[in-house]
């Protein structure tokens, strides 16, 4: 189970890579046959922020709780914090894509949010 889950982390980090640096909405043209247009996972103020914010949580719950007792956990953590920026930032250079603060302040938030969760999650479990 370890292994799958494993799999599916590395491949869903990869599938987020493939999702940010496409040229326009690689999920919009998938589902609607439309570059520009992005699904909303659910309907908010913040527009598309909140699938960011979704997705990178997901990854990094899923990363940080694999690798949580391994020499690795401290390394994934800012890799996943220096991925969430660095995939935002190739936006101001990736045609028909532009740099978003709020989706970068999601992306953060998403990776944070899942770090905090494993933090609370081994204070508990000293407990």
């Amino acid at each position: 189970m370890i292994q799958f889950l494993k799999l599916l982390f590395h491949i869903s980090v990869l599938f987020l890579i493939i999702i940010s640096l496409s040229p326009g909405s690689l999920i919009g043209y998938l589902l609607y046959g439309d570059w520009t247009r992005e699904p909303i996972l659910i309907e908010n103020r913040f527009g598309t922020a909140i699938n960011h914010f979704i997705y990178y949580a997901y990854v990094s719950l899923l990363g940080f709780f694999l690798h949580l007792k391994t020499k690795s956990f401290n390394k994934l953590v800012m890799a996943m914090f220096f991925l969430c920026i660095i995939l935002e930032i190739f936006h101001f250079v990736i045609p028909n894509r532009s740099f978003q603060i709020v989706d970068l302040f999601a992306n953060i938030f998403g990776v944070t949010v899942a770090y905090c969760a494993v933090r609370i999650y081994l204070f508990l479990g000293r407990s």
